[in-house]
């Protein structure tokens, strides 16, 4: 009887051949395409070298030369596109249009104020506010919703000569103000509606994209309250 149980359990081990899976492991090995390398490693084949130059000439354009990034950066695509068209075969799809249409009116919006002088202005009547410490740290706010949606170096370059003022009188100091305004508008960069933000939302599965942008707005709208807040009570309140 025991010889009889173990010949049948043999036999249902070995059934269907030696080419059969007896796992889920080993299915999912038997399953794998067979020109995806052993180890997960990818090799150096000539479109990712051509991609790489691509990145290297967009940064040489962009630095050396000052040629507009997104100009350069579509340029480029459209070269690996037309080299390599069977790679980029669906890459349209998977571009997130919403993320790239709010950005780029985001920022057409807050550039229209800033070169119509509304920002200038907003920091103008800040500036002629009696209480330097209370001047302070609406510019700071200022620079922490401006830089919410765009360019940080920008919006400080924009406001530091509008705390000259006050900064004159010595009640604020200069370095502890600057300070301030850097940290205030440089930890907003999280916010989805700036170019990291934009990115990490753009990159998320598509499944998950939306939820990881209501956080994003969350922690950054969060941020714009309290970074100004937080900078000027360490930094400016102490030193004046």
């Amino acid at each position: 009887m025991g010889a009889e149980a173990e010949a049948v359990a043999h036999a249902a081990t070995h059934a269907g051949g030696p080419g059969t899976p007896h796992s889920a492991v080993e299915a999912a090995r038997s399953s794998a395409p067979e020109d995806e390398p052993a180890g997960g490693h990818h090799t150096l084949d000539a479109q990712r070298i051509v991609t790489l130059l691509g990145l290297v000439a967009l940064m040489v354009g962009a630095l050396g030369f000052d040629l507009d990034v997104g100009f350069t950066a579509l340029t480029i695509a459209v070269a690996l596109t037309l080299a390599f068209p069977a790679s980029a075969k669906g890459a349209v799809e998977k571009i997130s249009w919403g993320t790239v249409l709010l950005i780029g009116g985001i920022v057409t919006y807050v550039n229209l104020l800033q070169n119509q002088g509304v920002v200038d202005w907003v920091g103008e009547r800040v500036a002629e506010v009696g209480a330097p410490l209370v001047a302070a740290l609406l510019i700071c706010f200022i620079a922490a919703v401006v830089s919410a949606f765009a360019s940080t170096t920008g919006i400080i370059g924009a406001l530091i000569p509008l705390a000259v003022p006050f900064l004159l009188t010595g009640q604020v100091n200069a370095i502890g103000l600057i300070a301030a305004l850097a940290i205030s508008s440089s930890v907003v960069d999280c916010s989805p509606f700036s170019t990291n933000g934009a990115l990490v939302v753009a990159n998320a599965d598509a499944k998950e994209r939306e939820m990881v942008f209501k956080r994003l707005m969350q922690w950054g709208m969060s941020i714009v309250v309290v970074a100004p807040v937080v900078a000027w009570v360490l930094l400016v309140v102490p030193t004046a």
